[in-house]
């Protein structure tokens, strides 16, 4: 019968079989000899050998048959940059590895169907999957259920809440971007989707500054209400110059990323946490590369989340482990 790359493009088998056949009968690279390895193997050793040569020479065999080369030359897989003050389009591609890096489609937009998709561009409602956003959720009750005083409830919430909306705003954003048509929708949660930032940039910091004892030189308390002050100054500038200046905002999430870290820099190696905060903050840095790369680098949009979603996990490991540490009475429960 034929394989589901035939049924999927319309390829008949023999098409296939002789593509695979050409590109191998073509090839200049000699398929190394393991005769001479597996003469100095003891029996089982050999026996290995041969098995792994040919799982992986099957495994070639699969990419070559399965695999529509013709197709991913052809396929669009960036569009051009944007003129000043315009938002990027993604391509139909794009749009699709952009709500997948936060939430899975259904089966009638599985990835089979992105060439009728782009065919036939009707807006369209999926039922989406949150994959970043229920895992979230239970981090964050995770966080609620350790906490055993006030100040953790409250931190927990705020945290919470932010990671939550995050990820939660963000997937409603792609998928009607990709699927409906409706412009004011897509502006809405386009301003929502850039104003979560700010404010998850200031709530990942606000556990650290309720929890954690600083120095007095470290400026926690001014730092705790300034974070939310630059947060509110970031997200009025977002919405008054909405995709204008788009440096400028990058520099904006840098600066407020980046400037509260300075004051646990300062703290001696006793600061529990610090190493996780370094990793995750080179994560969200490293990240914005590809924030700013969108008609230069095809998938950089979802190549964004992923970085975000890694340094969230980062840092939730840290605020999990050194300030809602599971007690011992607990421990010894479980």
């Amino acid at each position: 019968g034929k394989h589901p790359a035939c049924l999927t493009f319309g390829v008949p088998q023999v098409d296939w079989d002789r593509g695979a056949l050409r590109l191998l009968s073509q090839s200049s690279t000699p398929i190394p000899s393991i005769e001479g390895d597996m003469a100095i193997m003891t029996p089982a050793g050999r026996q290995f050998g041969a098995m792994s040569a040919s799982r992986l020479h099957q495994i070639g065999l699969l990419l070559l048959r399965y695999v529509d080369w013709k197709w991913m030359l052809n396929v669009q897989w960036m569009n051009k940059q944007p003129s000043p003050g315009r938002a990027y389009l993604p391509t139909t591609i794009e749009h699709f590895a952009n709500v997948i890096t936060h939430g899975l489609v259904d089966s009638d937009d599985s990835s089979s169907n992105v060439d009728a998709m782009a065919a036939n561009p009707t807006p369209r409602t999926p039922w989406s999957f949150l994959v970043w956003v229920i895992p979230s959720t239970f981090a964050s009750m995770e966080l609620v259920q350790r906490a055993i005083s006030w100040p953790q409830y409250f931190s927990a919430l705020v945290y919470g809440a932010a990671l939550i909306l995050l990820f939660t705003v963000s997937t409603f954003f792609h998928s009607v971007f990709y699927c409906s048509s409706n412009r004011i929708l897509k502006d809405i949660l386009h301003r929502g989707d850039r104003a979560m930032i700010y404010v998850f940039i200031a709530a990942s910091y606000f556990p650290w500054l309720t929890l954690q004892p600083l120095p007095v030189d470290a400026w926690a308390t001014e730092l705790w209400w300034l974070i939310w002050v630059l947060a509110s100054l970031g997200i009025l500038y977002q919405q008054i110059f909405h995709e204008r200046f788009k440096c400028l905002e990058t520099f904006f999430y840098l600066f407020m990323g980046i400037m509260p870290s300075l004051a646990f820099l300062s703290c001696t190696d006793d600061f529990s946490g610090l190493t996780e905060l370094k990793i995750g903050g080179l994560l969200y840095v490293g990240g914005v590369i590809f924030f700013k790369s969108d008609g230069k680098l095809p998938f950089a949009h979802a190549i964004w989340h992923l970085f975000v979603a890694m340094a969230a996990s980062v840092h939730y490991y840290a605020i999990l482990n050194y300030l809602y540490p599971v007690p011992v009475q607990g421990l010894a429960t479980k």
